[in-house]
């Protein structure tokens, strides 16, 4: 059971990169696929999720309009989509699973599946 983020980079601020997490030895489709990250020197924070059931997404204050999570369970892999980023969007960023049944995903605190984390950094 793994689940494997890649697809960070180096990238100017204004521009865009795409996250992707990809799970082995379990069905994504059946959980909620959430992105967090931590900044040095900073505690992890939630970024996005998007539910299992019906796709329903969320997203921090901080990155709504710029950011987008998507899921193609055919691929058994979640996307975070990133757009318009800016220095303080580096970090290293994890993605995680979680079974949600009938609840929203942002109100988990504990995730059953973690990313080893893939870093991204916004600089010119």
């Amino acid at each position: 059971v793994q689940l494997q983020a890649f697809g960070g980079g180096l990238v100017q601020p204004g521009g865009s990169l795409r996250l992707s997490c990809a799970a082995s030895g379990f069905t994504l489709g059946y959980y909620a696929i959430g992105w967090f990250r931590q900044a040095p020197g900073r505690e992890r924070e939630w970024v996005s999720c998007i539910a299992s059931a019906d796709d329903i997404t969320y997203y921090a204050d901080s990155v709504k309009g710029r950011f987008t999570i998507s899921r193609d369970n055919a691929r058994n892999t979640g996307y975070l989509h990133m757009n318009n980023l800016k220095p303080d969007d580096t970090a290293v960023y994890y993605c995680a699973a979680v079974t949600d049944g009938t609840n929203v995903c942002p109100a988990f605190t504990v995730w059953n599946y973690w990313g080893q984390g893939t870093l991204v950094t916004v600089s010119s």
